[in-house]
C-alpha cells in the first residue's frame, strides 16, 4: 500500500495532527525555562541547579525513548502518542500545585518519561504513513510544530507568570497540552502501513548494533547531542544574562524572546525542502554553520545584536535537525522505530547534559564563557557535517523508504 501523497485528505490531516503533536510536546517540555532565573531566586538555587528543572525532564526522556520506540513497534505509533500526549498534559497541571523544589523536579521527571511516547514515534510515524516524496517536508511541518508549540509555551508561561505567578502559568500549560492531545486524537488518521513486531528487550540492543554499523548513523547521533546541547545552552541562560544589569528586561521581556520560535518553524520547512531538492549532504553545513555565527553575535554587548544572535541560532538549529532528523529515517535499513529514537536519546542527553554543563560556564565565566562552550561545540558539529558530506548515499534497494533520485 502506498503512504499518503501530498494534498489528499488523509495527508492534510495527518500533518495537521502532526502540527498539534509537536506544539504538545515541546511546549509542555520546555514550558519551566523562563522560569528558571525565578525558580533559583525563590529556591535559592544557582543557575545550573535551577537548569534541572529542565534537564531532569529531557535525561529520563532521552533514555526512555528508546523503549518507547521499541514500545511503538509492537503496539502501534498512534496509541503511544495519545498515551503521551494527555500524561504530559495532566502532569504539567500537577506541576502547578507541587509544594516543594523535590517535587517538582519528581513532577518534571515524570512529565520527561510520558513525553518519551511523542518524539521518537512520531518521526515512524510519519515515516510510515506518508509517500516518500513527501516525508521531508512532512516532518519539517512537525518540527515547525514544534517551534511554534516551544515559542507559544515559553511565552504564554512568562506573560502568565507577570499577571499572575508561575504556578497559574504552568496550569495553563497542562490545559493546553490536553487540548492539543484531544485534536491530536480527533485528525490524526490510524496507521495503514505499520507491521506489528515482537517486543524484545534484547532487540534495543541488537538494533543499536545495526545502526551503529551504518557509516552516517553515528555521526547523525553525535550531531543530535551538539547541536541540541548548544540550541538549550543558548535558550536556558540568555534569560539569566538578560534580568541582570545592564539590560535589566523585565520578566515579560525576556519571555518576548521567545518569539523568535516562528523563525524555527520557517527554517525548519525551508531547508527540509532544500535538502530534498538539493540532497543533505550538500546542505547540512549551511544551517550548522548559522547556529556558529549566532552563538558569537550573542556575545556582543548591544542588546539587538544579542537578539538577532539569538534568532540566528534558532533559524540555524531548527534547519540542521530538520535535516538530520529526516536523514536518520531515510537511511533505517528495517527499525524505523528504533531507529529514531536512538537519534532522540542522543538529542535529549544532550539538552540534558550539555544543557546542564553550560550552567557552569555562565556561572564561572559569565555569558562570554557560555559562548565560548557553545562555539567549541558548534565547531566540532561542522566538522561531523564535513565528514557526513564524505559519506555517499546508500544504494536504492536498502533504503527505508525507497530513496527518490537525487536524495541522500
Amino acid at each position: 500500500m502506498s503512504g499518503l501523497e501530498k494534498g489528499s485528505p488523509g495527508y492534510r490531516r495527518l500533518t495537521l495532527a502532526m502540527l498539534f503533536a509537536g506544539f504538545s510536546t515541546f511546549s509542555l517540555l520546555y514550558s519551566v525555562q523562563p522560569l528558571l532565573p525565578l525558580f533559583a531566586r525563590e529556591f535559592a538555587l544557582s543557575a545550573e541547579e535551577s537548569s534541572l528543572a529542565i534537564s531532569l525532564a529531557t535525561g529520563p526522556l532521552a533514555v526512555a525513548i528508546v523503549f518507547a520506540g521499541l514500545l511503538s513497534d509492537r503496539y502501534g505509533r498512534r496509541p503511544l502518542m495519545l498515551l503521551a500526549m494527555f500524561g504530559a498534559g495532566l502532569l504539567t497541571m500537577l506541576t502547578a500545585f507541587a509544594p516543594s523544589w523535590e517535587a517538582l523536579l519528581a513532577l518534571r521527571l515524570l512529565t520527561g518519561i510520558a513525553l518519551a511516547g511523542m518524539p521518537a514515534v512520531a518521526m515512524a510515524y510519519v515515516s510510515e504513513e506518508i509517500d516518500p516524496n513527501s516525508v521531508g517536508r512532512a516532518m519539517g511541518l512537525y518540527i515547525a510544530g514544534s517551534g511554534v508549540g516551544g515559542m507559544a509555551g515559553r511565552l504564554g508561561v512568562s506573560l502568565m507568570t507577570q499577571l499572575a505567578d508561575w504556578r497559574w502559568a504552568l496550569a495553563l500549560a497542562g490545559l493546553t497540552g490536553l487540548v492539543m492531545a484531544e485534536a491530536f486524537r480527533r485528525l490524526a488518521p490510524p496507521s495503514l502501513r505499520f507491521t506489528p513486531r515482537p517486543v524484545h528487550p534484547a532487540a534495543v540492543f541488537d538494533a543499536g548494533k545495526t545502526l551503529f554499523r551504518d557509516r552516517a548513523m553515528p555521526l547523525l547521533y553525535a550531531e543530535a547531542f551538539l547541536l541540541m546541547g548548544v540550541f538549550v545552552t543558548i535558550y536556558n541562560y540568555v534569560g539569566f544574562r538578560l534580568i541582570a544589569p545592564p539590560f535589566s528586561l523585565s520578566h515579560a521581556a525576556i519571555g518576548a524572546i521567545f518569539l523568535l520560535y516562528l523563525l524555527g518553524s520557517v527554517s525548519s520547512t525551508w531547508f527540509g525542502g532544500l535538502a530534498e531538492r538539493k540532497g543533505r549532504r550538500l546542505i547540512f553545513w549551511m544551517p550548522t554553520g548559522l547556529l556558529l555565527i549566532g552563538t558569537a553575535l550573542t556575545a556582543a554587548a548591544w542588546l539587538p545584536l544579542v537578539i538577532a544572535g539569538v534568532g540566528v541560532v534558532t533559524i540555524g538549529f531548527f534547519g540542521a535537525h530538520s535535516i538530520a532528523s529526516s536523514w536518520v529515517g531515510r537511511r533505517a535499513r528495517a527499525g524505523r522505530g528504533q531507529a529514531a529514537a536512538f537519534y532522540l536519546f542522543f538529542y535529549y542527553l544532550g539538552s540534558s547534559v550539555l544543557g546542564s554543563a553550560g550552567g557552569i560556564a555562565w556561572t564561572r565565566w559569565g555569558w562570554n564563557g557560555v559562548a565560548l562552550y557553545c562555539g567549541v561545540l558548534t565547531v566540532a558539529a561542522l566538522a561531523i557535517a564535513a565528514k557526513l558530506a564524505t559519506i555517499p548515499p546508500l544504494p536504492m534497494a536498502e533504503v527505508t523508504p525507497p530513496r527518490p533520485m537525487g536524495a541522500d
